[in-house]
């Protein structure tokens, strides 16, 4: 399927949605002890769209790759802050949100995996996009 705008990709639309659940999450009053945690996934968070969104824009699909990277890297920032924050005492009630995060960061990142073996093996251009 071919995209012509950013907003329309899936992936996107999945990486948003995860930046904005991410905020929900850190607006809970339990978060307000660990501002440092909380700034650093909204942030990661955040990137995971930003940088599909960059990509895109880029023109190139070599171009777009970098990106793709970039923004598979951030999903796994993600991650790998949502792992920590299972294993904080403070946070405990917030353990089943957070797996569902988790499982929607992995799915984001095998989208993100997908088209950029999709880039890399073939003439796909930037703006294709296989599920």
């Amino acid at each position: 399927m071919k995209y012509d705008r950013f907003e329309d990709l899936p992936v996107w639309n999945d990486a948003l949605n995860l930046a904005v659940w991410i905020f929900e999450l850190t607006s809970d009053a339990r978060f307000r002890s660990y501002g440092n945690v909380r700034d650093q996934i909204e942030r990661a968070a955040m990137s995971v769209s930003n940088n599909i969104a960059a990509g895109f824009e880029r023109g190139t699909s070599q171009e777009a790759l970098t990106f793709l990277y970039l923004s598979r890297g951030s999903c796994g920032e993600t991650r790998s802050i949502l792992c920590m924050c299972e294993r904080v005492r403070g946070l405990s009630d917030l353990r089943s949100e957070i797996s569902d995060l988790k499982s929607k960061a992995e799915s984001i990142s095998r989208q993100l995996r997908v088209w950029s073996e999709a880039l890399q093996n073939s003439s796909t251009s930037v703006d294709s996009l296989t599920r």
